[in-house]
């Protein structure tokens, strides 16, 4: 039944804006500034409310004057379109004004826009920069995006000590996607020496707070790691989180420790399921697996006709087993139902493996 499914390598989910809502600057009240103060606190409790046109008429004024707060705001209001049409450039041109002026959320996420080339033009080197000077302010997010750009090799040469140094900063502020990475590289021995109860620490304080990937890796790192550690029963607890999540690398394992009777009672039927939510995700070992339920009735009616249909599709996305497969199970069929698989392996694909 295939190969399991191992790691799910190195997240790159927080290479995008931590600010999908404002995350509203506090201003350093000094002598000098108090009519600014008075403005930007409207502005505040406008936003508060939800009043962002309200809000961007207190804050550019500010803004224009070279308050950094009110730049970041105004750049965070035209990113999410609060109270305003969508604007990239404009949001980048007030994040760089904020940024310039040394403000740690406004270097971040101007990092972010240059890594992902939104209103401006990408460029991974600009974006290390900008992630490196908020990083050595403390920004736990851009010292995990930072992390990223060493452990892949964008923007800087490929490192995997510095990637871990840099997530382990993040880690250490609670930034649950660097947990995970750090995790991964003491699992792996990626940039640090293998360490299994390390891993797992790092994975769990990941997994805690929700990482799916972490809790892939900790089903992962139950499954297989040998010794006293080896828990399937926590593996299956973990698979099921991930799987929960979305992750299909865990539902195909998932389904695997059903149908294997690994930490949990053999049920074939809920394997099945969970296969064909990782197959409907175009996971092609996925639907390799379900091909090879239908060809032997595990959990499904026997049919080699969606058993051929399955293992076409899943040739189709690259699995090296299904195009050898693929051509056995069309020995053992008619003309006319190798042209029905075909139409319907079509089909699935039109769907997106949706209701195949």
């Amino acid at each position: 039944m295939g190969v399991l499914l191992w790691f799910r390598h190195i997240s790159k989910a927080a290479i995008s804006p931590t600010m999908k809502k404002l995350t509203l600057a506090t201003l350093l009240i000094v002598s000098c500034a108090t009519a600014w103060a008075a403005d930007f606190a409207k502005g505040l409790a406008a936003a508060e409310a939800g009043d962002f046109v309200a809000a961007l008429i207190e804050w550019k004024p500010l803004a224009e004057q070279g308050n950094a707060a009110a730049q970041y705001n105004l750049g965070t209001i035209y990113y999410n379109g609060d109270g305003v049409l969508v604007d990239h450039k404009e949001a980048a041109k007030w994040f760089r004004l904020a940024a310039e002026q040394g403000k740690a959320e406004a270097q971040y996420d101007l990092g972010v826009m240059y890594a992902n080339g939104q209103g401006v033009i990408e460029d991974d080197k600009e974006a290390v920069k900008w992630y490196r000077l908020a990083a050595e302010q403390g920004n736990a997010g851009a010292q995990f995006n930072l992390g990223v750009m060493h452990a892949t090799g964008e923007g800087v040469p490929k490192n995997d000590k510095n990637a871990i140094s840099w997530y382990r900063l993040a880690a250490e502020q609670g930034f649950a996607a660097a947990q995970s990475n750090l995790g991964h590289g003491y699992h792996l021995g990626s940039g640090v020496e293998v360490d299994a109860k390390l891993a797992l620490l790092w994975y769990e304080l990941a997994a805690e707070q929700g990482s799916a990937e972490a809790q892939f890796n900790l089903g992962v790192l139950y499954e297989h790691s040998g010794g006293v550690m080896t828990n399937l029963t926590k593996a299956v607890a973990w698979y099921r989180l991930a799987a929960e999540q979305g992750v299909a690398a865990a539902q195909v394992n998932l389904g695997l420790m059903y149908q294997n009777a690994r930490g949990v009672n053999k049920d074939n039927k809920e394997a099945v399921k969970w296969y064909r939510l990782a197959a409907e995700q175009s996971l092609a070992q996925a639907q390799y697996n379900m091909s090879v339920m239908y060809q032997s009735g595990l959990g499904v009616i026997q049919d080699e006709i969606y058993s051929y249909m399955w293992m076409k599709v899943a040739a189709a996305n690259g699995h090296l087993e299904a195009k050898k497969y693929k051509d056995i199970l069309a020995k053992q069929m008619t003309p006319q139902d190798i042209s029905k698989a075909q139409d319907l392996a079509r089909e699935c694909v039109k769907k997106n493996y949706k209701d195949c």
